[in-house]
C-alpha cells in the first residue's frame, strides 16, 4: 500500500504539471515548514539528553567527513563529464553534498509507519551535514580569497531559518525532556504526518515548476540527479554499518547521503556564487532527486540497509 503522504506529493506534482490553480498560501507553507523543522529537532533533542555527547562525537566527525567527500566527488563529474562551468559545477556539487530536510522527514515517517526503530539523534547528524558541502562548494567555485564574503556566508548558513529551527528544537527537547514536552505533543508529535502531508503537497507543486529546466539543459543533469543519490546512498549505508547504527539508523544515514539540499544550499550559493545558474541546481535537486527519493529511493535505501546488516552477519 502506498503511504498517503506520498500520494499528497503526487497530487501536488500532477496539479502543477496540469497547471491547476491549486496553491498552498504562503503563510500556511511557512507555518508548515516551521512546525516540521521544530518537530524533527524536538524529537532528536529528547533522545540526545539520554546519552553523553562524547559517545556521539565519532559519528558526528564521520558524517562531516562524508559531507566533504560527496561534494568533492560530485564536482569533477559535473565539471569534466557534464562540461558545466566551474561555478555551476561547484554549486550543484554543494547541493548534493548537503541534505534535504523534507526527504529526512519522509524517511522517518516511512520507518515509523513500518515500526522500524532508529537512533533518535539522527536530527543532529542532519544538521551537521548541512554545512560541509556548502563550504566546499564556495571554495571550489572561488578558491580562498579576500573577495569571499565569509561573514555573510556564515550568517546565511548558521543563522538561516532551517538551521536555527532544527538546533533550537534540539536544544528545547534536550532541556525539557519527554515530560516537559507532553503538553505540546498534539501539535509536534500527533499531527506530524498531517503537517508533512501538506508540506509534500507544496513540494509536488514546486517540483512541477522545475521540470522545464531539465528539458532545457539535457539528459546529463537528469541522469546525474538519479545516479548520484544511488551512489551516495551506498556510501551512507556503508558508513552507517561501520558506525554501528541499527538497520533503521543506517537507512536514515543512507537517505541523508542520497538527498540534495533545496533550502540551505541555494541560499548560500546565491550569496557566495551569484554567477552560478540556480535553475540547474534546483531542477536537479527538487525536480528529479527529491521525487525520486520520496517515491522510490527511501524504500530502496531501507532494503539496502537490511541487506548490508544481513550480509555482515554472514
Amino acid at each position: 500500500m502506498v503511504d498517503p503522504i506520498i500520494l499528497f506529493f503526487i497530487l501536488g506534482a500532477l496539479a502543477g504539471l496540469l497547471r491547476s490553480e491549486l496553491r498552498l498560501p504562503a503563510a500556511i507553507y511557512e507555518f508548515v515548514t516551521i512546525v516540521l523543522l521544530l518537530a524533527i529537532g524536538l524529537k532528536g533533542g529528547v533522545e540526545l539528553a539520554k546519552q553523553p555527547f562524547g559517545e556521539l562525537l565519532p559519528q558526528i566527525l564521520a558524517v562531516v567527513a562524508m559531507g566533504f567527500f560527496l561534494s568533492l566527488l560530485a564536482f569533477p563529474v559535473l565539471r569534466y563529464l557534464g562540461r558545466f562551468k566551474r561555478a555551476d559545477a561547484a554549486s550543484i556539487a554543494a547541493h548534493y553534498g548537503s541534505v534535504s530536510v523534507g526527504t529526512f522527514a519522509v524517511a522517518i515517517a516511512y520507518l515509523g509507519t513500518r515500526q522500524v526503530v532508529f537512533e533518535e539523534h539522527m536530527p543532529l547528524l542532519l544538521v551537521m551535514l548541512e554545512v560541509p558541502a556548502i563550504i566546499v562548494g564556495i571554495v571550489l567555485a572561488r578558491g580562498v580569497s579576500k573577495e569571499t564574503r565569509w561573514k555573510t556566508v556564515a550568517h546565511e548558513v548558521f543563522l538561516g531559518k532551517g538551521i536555527v529551527l532544527l538546533l533550537g528544537g534540539l536544544f528545547i527537547g534536550w532541556i525539557a525532556g519527554p515530560d516537559g514536552l507532553s503538553s505540546i505533543e498534539p501539535l509536534f508529535v500527533d499531527m506530524f504526518k498531517g503537517i508533512l502531508a501538506l508540506f509534500l503537497l507544496e513540494m509536488g507543486l514546486l517540483t512541477a515548476t522545475q521540470l522545464g529546466g531539465l528539458r532545457k539543459h539535457g539528459v546529463f543533469l537528469a541522469a546525474f540527479a538519479i545516479i548520484m543519490p544511488l551512489f551516495s546512498a551506498v556510501i551512507g549505508a556503508g558508513l552507517g554499518w561501520a558506525l554501528g547504527l541499527s538497520v533503521g539508523g543506517t537507512a536514515i544515514l543512507a537517505t541523508l547521503a542520497a538527498s540534495a539540499s533545496y533550502i540551505a544550499a541555494p541560499a548560500a550559493m546565491r550569496i557566495s556564487v551569484p554567477e552560478a545558474n540556480p535553475t540547474l541546481s534546483l531542477a536537479a535537486s527538487l525536480g528529479i532527486t527529491f521525487p525520486f527519493n520520496v517515491v522510490v529511493g527511501i524504500p530502496l535505501y531501507h532494503a539496502l540497509s537490511i541487506w548490508i546488516h544481513t550480509f555482515a552477519r554472514g
